[in-house]
């Protein structure tokens, strides 16, 4: 199927509105927050050794999160 003209420019514009510098700062920021937010969780409130952590399982769930942060950012935009 063939797109017409004004169907493929607004794809373009809307990519490029979905990947400007204010949305990428922004899906950026949530993500780091995210990031920092599961790894707490991870950690719990007890208190724990340096050595003690299970550091893959703590990157893990904090990077898992943080690309699920991103994904929601970027489905969110496209639903607007």
């Amino acid at each position: 199927m063939h797109r017409g003209k004004t169907e493929e420019t607004t794809i373009k514009i809307g990519l490029m509105e979905m990947f400007s510098k204010e949305f990428i700062n922004s899906a950026g920021e949530r993500a780091v927050k995210t990031f920092a937010q599961a790894g707490l969780a991870f950690l719990g409130g007890g208190t724990v050794g340096l050595f003690a952590v299970d550091w893959v399982g703590f990157f893990s769930i904090a990077l898992g999160s943080a690309l699920l942060s991103v994904l929601t950012s970027i489905i969110t935009k496209k639903s607007l």
